[in-house]
This record gives structure tokens, sequence and C-alpha cells, in this order.
């Protein structure tokens, strides 16, 4: 089994569910990303991903592309 890396991202601007979901979308887009879990109320993300196929940057990039600052 590969290893996987887990991130935890802040994400400034999510207001409701489809907020919530714009944000899994841009993420599930990702090459390597196998998880992500949203919690709208702290404005985190916890993203499971294979660091082989991707990185902290790209998911930071997916983000802030749809409209989300991340940090």
């Amino acid at each position: 089994m590969a290893a996987t890396d887990k991130e935890t991202l802040s994400v400034k601007g999510m207001s409701c569910g489809g907020c919530v979901r714009h944000v899994e979308i841009a993420l599930r887009k990702v090459a390597g990303v196998l998880s992500v879990a949203v919690d709208l109320q702290a404005g985190k993300v916890t993203v499971e991903f294979d660091p082989a196929q991707t990185t902290r940057d790209a998911l930071l990039k997916s983000v802030t592309a749809a409209g989300y600052p991340a940090s």
C-alpha cells in the first residue's frame, strides 16, 4: 500500500452547503486526492492524498481557483 499524506487547509469564504460542495468538487478533481472532509463551521478542509501524485501547493491552488482563499 502506498503512503498517504493528510493536510488540513484553512479556507475562507465558505458560508453554506453549496460552498462546501464546490470546494469538495475542486479538490476531488486533483489527481491523487483520496478523501476530502470539510468542516464548514471551522473553515477547515482535511485532505488525504498520495504525495507521489500531488502536493499541498496543488491542493491550495485548486481551492483558490474555485474562488476560496486557502492557506
